[in-house]
């Protein structure tokens, strides 16, 4: 058998070779994150989206936002209580592809099954373009909202203060770990409230503190990661008549000072980014 002699690289040949590698394999990243990019963009602008939710990006940041979490078209998502449906027609179509979408319900009371009804109304005339989502559910007595460790990313969008004030903020937030798989994301974004105030356990102003938030995900085993200021307004003084619901989009006073509230915007929101130990 003929031995093949393989030329070796002088240490001055690899000192061309090596960086021109670290370019291509930064190329390579590059590209395939420009590619998502321009993705989550091309959802965010298609202009089949609720014109009321495209009304409400200048105050939400949805690009900016999912790309702090990480977001990728090839993840498993868990979204925990979805509202109307503002992120589930961004994610849908994202994940449709090529990702797992899952949306995890509220349960508990009537203004939840009267939520669940007007999500699913909407996502049923939107069947083609949101792609498969699996529903699973979140309250109380209802915890499993993804297989166990499958999850790369669990998002909620202003729904921590619920759940404390429902008495079950540690059995939500151990229900995202443990779908979570090692490494995975939890995204918390919620109504900071006041550092010069005690918190309210039962956040019952709809306002909770950034730190009061990162000790409780800490309790559940997460670690923290970082915070991003994409949804801070410095206008919101958190001592509203009605709480956080004084302010759009709820407008609770009616006409009522609606100008003035109108003028602050809605409310000074965290966006805290999570991780589950492991590789």
């Amino acid at each position: 058998m003929t031995r093949i002699t393989r030329p070796r690289l002088s240490s001055f040949q690899w000192l061309f070779c090596a960086p021109a590698a670290i370019w291509l394999a930064l190329a390579g990243s590059a590209a395939a994150e420009t590619s998502q990019d321009a993705a989550l963009k091309a959802v965010i602008a298609d202009p089949q989206r609720t014109a009321s939710f495209v009304a409400r990006d200048q105050a939400r940041h949805p690009f900016e936002e999912l790309s702090f979490f990480g977001l990728t078209p090839s993840m498993e998502v868990v979204e925990l209580w979805p509202g109307g449906g503002y992120w589930t027609e961004i994610l849908g179509p994202y994940l449709a592809k090529h990702g797992t979408y899952y949306v995890a319900l509220p349960t508990g009371d009537p203004e939840a099954k009267e939520s669940i009804e007007h999500w699913r109304k909407r996502v049923a005339a939107e069947k083609n373009r949101l792609g498969t989502i699996h529903e699973t559910l979140l309250g109380p007595g209802h915890l499993d909202i993804a297989p166990p460790g499958s999850a790369d990313l669990v998002v909620t969008f202003r729904n921590l203060h619920n759940w404390m004030d429902a008495g079950y903020v540690d059995e939500a937030l151990a229900a995202c770990f443990r779908a979570l798989k090692p490494g995975g994301i939890l995204g918390i974004e919620d109504h900071r409230g006041r550092n010069d105030k005690p918190q309210d356990p039962k956040a019952k102003n709809g306002y909770v503190r950034q730190d009061y938030t990162i000790a409780l995900a800490k309790k559940a085993g997460f670690e923290f990661v970082g915070a991003s200021e994409i949804n801070a307004n410095p206008k919101d003084t958190k001592d509203w008549v009605d709480g956080v619901w004084t302010l759009p989009p709820t407008l609770s006073q009616g006409d009522k000072d609606r100008a003035r509230y109108l003028a602050i915007g809605e409310a000074d929101n965290y966006v805290l980014k999570f991780r589950k130990p492991g590789s």
